[in-house]
């Protein structure tokens, strides 16, 4: 059976509503702010009211290029909208789903939350935590009937990619390795999703290369640094070449 409704949230609404407009009769549109923990609250509670969540997907995101010469304004920013949301909407949804014995969350992490993301420090930082995140709610809260996903692909077409000014998959540099592992639709990435939550499979890989790379840096982890350097080096190489 269909979902009975679905909640649109964007922080713009006009993205928003054409989501909704996309779905049909059953979605409707919300404007949110992610990094805020009363905008969350509030929504999650109107919803609460008229029967609670089956599933919460927890996905926003944006890129800053840069490391520790960026402000700890953009560091927070960064980590408000990449892990503190997810976990305001956790502290939210978890309560009720509790109650009634069942629930699903689908948390948007990244490849570079399992690897690294080398132009910006904060997304690589704020990734890995969100991954940590869903994996303690995964081990923590099995036992109360929900189930967790964190979906960690590398680069998709979407907003993030055309506007931001990093990540450098942006950069269709052929020593960029994820422009080498290829850009995927969003509509395949929602496929993936749909399988891992049919499944109750944690980690939703799009790019099957992420678990080739992600198993290669556990079973050797210095060796996995000294690879990273020397693809930074050829990335810096061949952006040299590109000007």
């Amino acid at each position: 059976c269909g979902a009975r409704k679905v909640v649109c949230t964007d922080l713009n609404e006009e993205s928003v509503a054409e989501t909704a407009s996309l779905i049909g009769g059953v979605a409707t549109p919300e404007t949110l702010d992610v990094s805020s923990q009363e905008a969350i609250d509030s929504l999650v509670a109107r919803m609460e009211d008229e029967g609670g969540i089956d599933i919460f997907v927890s996905n926003a995101g944006y890129g800053k290029r840069g490391g520790l010469n960026l402000s700890i304004d953009d560091w927070k920013k960064m980590m408000e909208v990449h892990t503190w949301a997810h976990l305001y909407a956790a502290q939210a949804v978890i309560p009720g789903m509790v109650e009634r014995g069942e629930g699903y969350l689908l948390n948007t992490a990244s490849a570079a939350g399992l690897l690294t993301q080398m132009d910006s420090g904060p997304y690589a930082v704020s990734k890995h935590a969100a991954v940590a995140l869903a994996e303690w709610i995964a081990i923590n809260y099995r036992d109360h009937g929900i189930g967790v996903s964190v979906l960690c692909p590398q680069a998709v077409r979407t907003n993030i990619l055309a506007n931001s000014d990093g990540p450098a998959v942006k950069r269709k540099s052929n020593s960029n390795q994820a422009a080498q592992d290829g850009v995927l639709e969003p509509e395949q990435v929602a496929d993936d999703c749909i399988e891992a939550i049919r499944g109750e499979r944690f980690l939703v890989l799009p790019h099957k290369e992420v678990a080739t790379y992600f198993e290669r840096k556990a079973s050797d982890y210095d060796r996995w640094l000294q690879g990273m350097r020397r693809f930074r080096e050829k990335l810096r190489s061949a952006s040299q070449k590109e000007i």
